[in-house]
């Protein structure tokens, strides 16, 4: 078996393949012999048909099932004798196969670029701010006041405001006709954009029992392909007012939130905020660091790990905005800044790659233990349930990638200039 290898980029190769003729003879034989002892043919016995005629009736299929098993076995052999690792699956483009002679195809595939050098010593970033404001702390009563807030119908009734949680009922005219006849009901927060901001600024000033016509027109990118740039009219009529009474902030709601007075209260909030703050400056420290790294080390990148990343970033961004109630539509910008994050990420995995080599870094198992436990402490779930849901080879490679990156983020930090946000 003869093999040529050339580069066609630093990222993607061909192998061009030729398999001896003698070597094609006996795979051919050996599929003429084997469909021989099965094959059925009029007018012959079982196992009595003539080369000649099974080559006549199945020739076509014979060559092509002996060439996709040519290409099978050659191709792992030329890769492990070559010491070459596809990223993406090859690319056969095969010459039609004859008995007789020599067999050949070329098969194409990405690889991981050759990285002459890594620089990643030096880099100046900042760390934000880890000390809590009192306007932070604020905040966070003021979103604790919202959770232990109740609702009441305004006493005396009066106009929906802002702040209002209102009771709507609905039906829906596009082109002069109803979508469907039966109104549907929801409940909405004026101001929180939840609804179409025409119908809250209808809503605005409205009383119970009130009904009014609100035209809406549907954006281009609107989920429901029915609705693109559709103009319609909302028919709504208030059903019900309610408002949000808040509790004043003293020992007693303190006591509420599960702590003694106002001033543990506080103290309490001060610590967690400490500690999400620290976690945000590690993050956003990271995150500069591998903007850095691609920076100062621009490789190609394979583009089907870019696609690869691509999809499992979208996966994930809109998976995340429909649990948080969101509706992120896929747009080609939006595909654009998904696939140049997806990009910046392949292109510092394959350098940290290069860094975890040079510095002969591994993961022990001591590593994934800590990792466990610290994704346990983070989800609040079990260390048990946590190694359970990692058990799979696939999984486990990828939590071990994960705790790879982190170290070799901190070898970088560590030569790194890191300096406090003013």
């Amino acid at each position: 078996m003869q093999v040529n290898v050339e580069k066609l980029s630093p990222v993607l190769m061909e192998f061009q393949v030729e398999v001896p003729a003698d070597r094609v003879r006996s795979e051919v034989d050996k599929a003429y012999t084997a469909l021989q002892r099965t094959a059925r043919v009029r007018g012959y016995r079982p196992g009595k048909a003539p080369r000649q005629v099974l080559a006549h009736l199945y020739g076509g299929r014979i060559h092509a099932d002996v060439a996709q098993r040519l290409v099978d076995a050659t191709l792992n052999q030329a890769l492990a004798d070559k010491q070459v690792q596809p990223l993406s699956q090859p690319a056969i483009a095969p010459t039609e196969l004859r008995p007789d002679d020599a067999f050949s195809y070329k098969a194409r595939f990405e690889v991981r670029p050759d990285i002459a050098e890594v620089k990643w010593e030096g880099f100046e970033v900042k760390r934000p701010s880890t000390t809590p404001t009192d306007e932070m702390i604020d905040a966070e009563i003021t979103a604790l006041r919202r959770e232990h807030s109740t609702l009441q119908a305004p006493e005396p009734e009066r106009p929906a405001a802002k702040g209002d949680v209102a009771t709507i009922a609905f039906t829906l005219e596009v082109g002069g006709a109803l979508r469907d006849t039966k109104e549907q009901e929801i409940e909405t927060e004026l101001g929180s954009g939840q609804v179409f901001k025409e119908i809250e600024d209808a809503l605005a000033g409205m009383t119970p029992g009130q009904s009014k016509d609100v035209p809406v027109t549907f954006s281009e990118q609107h989920s429901n392909a029915d609705l693109r740039g559709k103009q319609a009219t909302f028919h709504i009529t208030l059903k019900d007012l309610r408002e949000r009474i808040f509790p004043e902030v003293d020992d007693e709601f303190a006591k509420d939130c599960g702590d003694e007075s106002l001033s543990a209260l506080r103290e309490s909030l001060r610590k967690k905020l400490e500690k999400e703050l620290t976690q945000r400056a590690s993050d956003a420290v990271a995150e500069q660091l591998v903007v850095e790294l691609c920076k100062a080390n621009p490789i190609p990148v394979p583009p089907s790990l870019v696609d690869q990343q691509a999809q499992l970033a979208e996966r994930e961004l809109l998976a995340t905005a429909r649990r948080q109630g969101q509706r992120v539509d896929p747009t080609p910008e939006f595909r654009a800044r998904v696939r140049l994050d997806a990009e910046m990420k392949v292109r510092a995995g394959l350098v940290m790659a290069e860094i975890a080599k040079a510095k002969a870094v591994r993961i022990t198992e001591a590593d994934l233990e800590k990792g466990y436990e610290e994704l346990a402490e983070q989800t609040g779930k079990n260390v048990a349930k946590i190694k359970a849901e990692y058990r799979e080879p696939q999984k486990r490679e990828l939590f071990a990638g994960m705790i790879l990156e982190d170290k070799i983020l901190d070898i970088i930090e560590a030569a790194a200039k890191v300096a406090d946000a003013s």
